[in-house]
């Protein structure tokens, strides 16, 4: 049986986000340790040009809930990305795998050739649903958890790659 697109994606972005939120407490259990403040963490960024952790969540957020909405032909949730604090991540986060969690697997059928168009500042991009999972949802989606990871491990919390994959 070849691998349909609910596979391909809704597992793969529940995990992720579900490991994203276990760095976070990692984040939240190191600044007790150390007595840092958590607002130094979440303000944290590897570039003067990039998101803060902050940021990265919210677009890891976005990126997961955009994906699943596109391949499924269903509206996004509207989030207003004025999470400041841990508590408010872990709300975005669990807010985001519920809506991932509440679309029918059926919505994903077909949806590998499905027209999807994105736009942003710079312009439109068109793709087919298996070329937009595949070279922008997923790469896009893994660059800001993969980029709030480094911010954590930046900061001195002790983090790996265990802790970024997860438990199996």
């Amino acid at each position: 049986m070849p691998l349909s697109m609910y596979d391909a994606t809704v597992p793969v972005l529940q995990r992720a986000l579900g490991n994203l939120d276990a760095l976070l407490v990692k984040g939240e259990e190191y600044a007790a340790a150390q007595g840092l403040a958590l607002s130094e963490l979440a303000t944290a960024r590897l570039a003067p040009d990039m998101f803060p952790l902050t940021g990265q969540v919210q677009s890891a957020s976005d990126s997961a809930k955009f994906a699943v909405a596109r391949l499924t032909a269903t509206e996004a949730p509207s989030f207003a990305d004025t999470e400041t604090t841990f508590e408010e991540l872990h709300q975005r986060i669990a807010k985001t795998l519920a809506f991932i969690a509440s679309v029918d697997p059926a919505g994903f059928e077909g949806s590998e050739t499905r027209e999807i168009v994105t736009r942003s500042r710079r312009g439109e991009r068109h793709f087919v649903g298996q070329s937009y999972l595949l070279t922008f949802a997923l790469p896009n989606f893994f660059f800001h958890v993969t980029t709030a990871y480094d911010i954590l491990r930046h900061k001195g919390v002790p983090v790996g790659k265990s802790d970024y994959l997860g438990a199996f």
